[in-house]
């Protein structure tokens, strides 16, 4: 049987601990005991632990042998604030597909009141990319930044750079993986629900981005997401 795994919220040395809720979901949902195993993923690797205590809202762990753990692809992803129910489906999807790091984007065409509100959520973002991190058995949850402005996103760093866009007519997504080297650093671009504007169709251009589209048909945010997540992460080595 599949040991479930936690990713740990103290690290030193052997021992490990979760703290917080957490920890509470482990000790009073899962009703779990003293020596009972699971697998903990620390900061750079995953690691066979028993538990040796559970206390008030923190469950430490006893740190043993090595597990194998497969390094999450090196995904960033640049999300246009949308709807936050669906917004949230889309993290905790990409999440279980491997995406490293997630970025809320402001868009021209974000709704205000989303915008405002988003700073607010970045926490629970969070909590969502744990929990499917732990869940598909990750390393580590993809880092959640703080809701970034579009001048400031287009001008990120990355060896393949890609704006999917509904306008674009010529190049798919697996096109433009095809010269990218499986397992490189790749950053995908979300309009929000709206579409991206004209002006902010150049701006990308301006920077060097690449356009590609997922298709002929006209797909939600969360849906285009996920979707093109999941053809980065098949590339054939």
């Amino acid at each position: 049987m599949t040991r479930r795994r936690w990713i740990a919220d103290e690290v030193s040395g052997n021992h490990a601990a979760l703290v917080g809720e957490h920890a509470d979901h482990l000790a009073r949902v899962l009703r779990a005991r003293v020596g009972q195993e699971f697998d903990i993923a620390t900061t750079n690797s995953v690691r066979r632990g028993r538990i040796t205590a559970i206390g008030d809202s923190r469950v430490e762990f006893e740190l043993g042998q090595e597990i194998p753990a497969a390094v999450a692809a090196n995904i960033t992803l640049l999300l246009s604030v949308f709807k936050f129910d669906r917004m949230e489906w889309a993290i905790e999807k990409c999440t279980e597909l491997g995406a490293a790091r997630i970025i809320p984007l402001i868009a021209r065409r974000t709704e205000a009141h989303l915008a405002a509100a988003a700073g607010n959520r970045v926490e629970r973002w969070e909590r969502i990319a744990r929990q499917a991190a732990e869940q598909s058995r990750r390393l580590a949850p993809p880092e959640i930044a703080q809701p970034m402005q579009l001048k400031e996103a287009v001008a990120l760093p990355g060896s393949l750079r890609i704006l999917l866009a509904e306008s674009e007519q010529g190049v798919t997504l697996r096109d433009a993986l095809e010269s990218h080297p499986a397992g490189g650093d790749v950053t995908l671009a979300f309009g929000p629900e709206g579409g991206w504007t004209e002006i902010e169709l150049q701006m990308f251009r301006d920077a060097g981005w690449k356009s590609a589209s997922l298709g002929s048909t006209i797909l939600r945010a969360e849906t285009a997401a996920i979707a093109a997540v999941a053809v980065v992460v098949s590339q054939p080595e």
